[in-house]
């Protein structure tokens, strides 16, 4: 099947977001504040109109008689009834009758049956009789008759609905209000982000906002980690040719003599050894920058890590002590090792690159006579090996540098050697991809002493 490209997402407008959600909140508050009024307008005017209705019913019951007749001539506010119901809820006046519907009996009223119960009732329900909602307050008189006011809401929301196309402009106002300040904040606040696009030198110093502080980190960080990149790719492009150009030299020159027949007979071996050296040289250089770029693309990608498997450092240390006496010889040095057993888990290949490295590190910057020591044991639950040599050792202020890529303590002692300057970084990177920790001690004309510690065995 073939295979599905990822979609990538399209930029949005920041501006725009903001003022949309800047938008929204202001529409959503002037919502909530136009319900927020009216539910207060409600309440005010049903607290105005059961006052108003208490008042009502108490001038009427002091007008009241024991007739209805006396209660007939009661000036009503607009939209107000009165209604006058016996003690078994018979209704005996009602101000404002349905004449289409006979009366119905009014006993089973809440505001009646609390009134004939209490002396005071209220009560506020949707009316059956004349379908709006409607306040109720009811009075108990002397004779047992409950005197009853109501209003109902449609008088109560006259003056609300009044005021609906001031409140509905001013919504308006505010809507537009907040379309504007939505537009004008936006922009201040996507104006400073925008501008940091011109300082990404300074990002961090020059951040506008906390939240930011982060990804300003982060760009920081990454434009340092670019740039050291780009500087060591400058250096190691500039040591390679530099590397290439000394034999290259040499091999021209040498094999210039021999094609023009201007070396005389007794010199042709001479020169065939030093071209087959720089030769020798060149593959030897060649072939540690692979190594390197193997290395490097081991950790850049993890599914193609080396295959670890169990073994022993002390077997290998021995074994290449076996491999490597014959060189140790021809630079007057003994080579030799104390090696306790050093179970890990690693790349025997690699392992035992790192361990020839470093060998061979120690026997070229040694002196005649001098000796090369391997260790290897365990320490803490740590397996680790140590490779030590009482040669020239390595000054203070370069230890800190062994390590990278064509540093040399001692160049033209390299160059005598035939080292490439690699080695170490050799070993850093295998000792990396282990997780390994490197310790480095060395005095200078007391010796130099390298030991690499693995980490602990898994329970």
């Amino acid at each position: 099947m073939p295979r599905e490209t990822p979609q990538q997402n399209t930029p949005q407008s920041m501006a725009r977001r903001i003022r949309q959600g800047l938008l929204w909140v202001g529409l959503l508050s002037v919502l909530l504040t136009a319900l927020g009024a009216g539910a207060l307008f409600y309440r005010a005017f049903s607290l105005r109109a059961e006052t108003a209705l208490a008042d009502i019913a108490r001038a009427a019951a002091a007008r009241y008689d024991g007739s209805a007749d006396s209660l007939r001539d009661v000036l009503l506010p607009g939209g107000m009834r009165l209604t006058l119901i016996g003690g078994d809820g018979a209704v005996l006046l009602d101000s404002a009758p349905d004449e289409a519907r006979p009366r119905e009996n009014h006993a089973d009223r809440p505001e009646v049956l609390a009134a004939l119960q209490n002396g005071v009732g209220t009560a506020t329900r949707r009316s059956a009789t004349v379908g709006v909602e409607t306040h109720y307050y009811a009075l108990r008189l002397p004779d047992g008759c409950v005197l009853r006011a109501a209003q109902d809401t449609a008088a109560l929301w006259t003056a609300y609905n009044r005021m609906l196309p001031l409140l509905a402009a001013g919504c308006a106002a505010v809507a537009a209000l907040a379309a504007v300040l939505a537009w004008f904040f936006a922009r201040r606040l996507v104006a400073p982000v925008t501008a940091l696009a011109g300082h990404l030198d300074t990002i961090e110093a020059d951040v506008p906002y906390t939240e930011l502080v982060p990804l300003a980190r982060t760009i920081q960080s990454d434009r340092r980690l670019r740039a050291e990149n780009e500087q060591i790719r400058r250096e190691f492009t500039a040591n390679v040719s530099h590397e290439l150009k000394t034999p290259l030299t040499s091999i021209s020159g040498y094999a210039e003599l021999l094609e023009t027949g201007m070396a005389r007979p007794e010199d042709v071996p001479a020169f065939g050894r030093r071209i087959h050296r720089e030769a020798q040289r060149m593959i030897r250089l060649v072939s540690d920058i692979l190594q390197l770029s193997e290395l490097d693309s081991l950790r850049d990608k993890p599914e193609r890590a080396p295959e670890m498997a169990p073994l022993d450092l002390a077997e290998l240390a021995r074994d290449t002590v076996a491999a490597m006496t014959v060189n140790a010889r021809k630079a007057y040095v003994t080579l030799s090792a104390t090696a306790l057993p050093a179970p890990v888990t690693g790349s025997r290949d690699l392992l035992a690159e790192l361990l020839q490295n470093l060998c061979d590190n120690a026997i070229r910057y040694n002196r005649p006579g001098g000796h090369v020591l391997l260790y290897t044991g365990t320490a803490e639950g740590r397996a680790f090996l140590r490779v030590e040599d009482n040669g020239i050792g390595i000054p203070p202020e370069a230890q800190d540098r062994v390590f990278e890529r064509f540093y040399r303590v001692d160049k033209s002692r390299s160059k005598a050697t035939g080292g490439t300057g690699l080695g170490l970084a050799i070993v850093k990177h295998i000792a990396l991809l282990h997780g390994a920790d490197i310790t480095l001690t060395s005095a200078p004309g007391a010796g130099t002493a390298v030991q690499v510690t693995f980490p602990k065995a898994p329970a």
